[in-house]
């Protein structure tokens, strides 16, 4: 068994240490350390029993541990990537976590900090990159391209060959058709039912989805707590 860490002790943040633990029923593989956050009003506080070890920077006292950074909210959905891109870490520091209940079609590929929790379902051929998160019952059917940082909101539907470009967040329940392409940093509302390509840096919503505005920078920044 090996040492992680969960960085953020938000929503995703918990629901990822329930993944783990649940890997952990079928088979042991991952001791869990607790938490990281910057928030000092969490500091010697507990999160779904695991303790809050402190701020991010503290990664760095843990040298053969692992990590998994689980933070990110449609209000703030590029903290994600800029907080791997503080931690500096090794590909192979990140875990990988796939809860029991996912599935991973045939030809499929899952790169590193990724989460896949309970009911996900990676049909064929579906290449998700590193850093993305993806949240219960969502459904990536063949030949599907998600790139790093992307957050995959609960119950979304990917037809055929769509791609969703880095960092790209998609709200629950969302529809995107096949072969449609969601760009870099753009975000698609919950419920919406996307038809044709979202450009980058754009906020989509309706049905049909159709541009409601620029992403704003506030949208983009990290706030003090990582809470998701």
């Amino acid at each position: 068994m090996r040492d992680l860490v969960i960085v953020g002790a938000g929503g995703f943040a918990r629901e990822t240490a329930a993944a783990v633990r649940a890997i952990n029923q079928v088979r042991p593989a991952w001791r869990l350390r607790g938490f990281l956050d910057d928030d000092p009003a969490l500091a010697g506080t507990e999160r779904a029993g695991l303790p809050i070890l402190g701020g991010v920077d503290r990664m760095t006292e843990m040298p053969r541990a692992a990590a998994v950074v689980c933070v990110g909210n449609p209000r703030n959905y590029a903290a994600r990537q800029r907080i791997v891109a503080r931690l500096a870490l090794p590909a192979d520091r990140y875990a990988t976590i796939v809860h029991p209940g996912a599935h991973v079609g045939a030809g499929s590929s899952v790169g590193p900090g990724t989460v896949l929790l309970a009911g996900v379902v990676l049909t064929a051929d579906v290449a998700v990159g590193e850093h993305v998160a993806v949240m219960p019952q969502a459904v990536l059917t063949h030949d599907d391209r998600v790139d790093d940082h992307v957050t995959i909101a609960s119950g979304v539907r990917l037809g055929g060959g769509a791609v969703l470009r880095r960092g790209a967040y998609v709200g629950a329940g969302a529809l995107i058709r096949e072969g449609v392409t969601v760009g870099d940093r753009s975000l698609v509302g919950m419920g919406s039912v996307v038809l044709q390509d979202v450009p980058p840096g754009e906020v989509w919503a309706g049905n049909p989805a159709r541009r409601l505005r620029a992403a704003s920078l506030d949208e983009l920044i990290v706030p003090r707590s990582m809470g998701s």
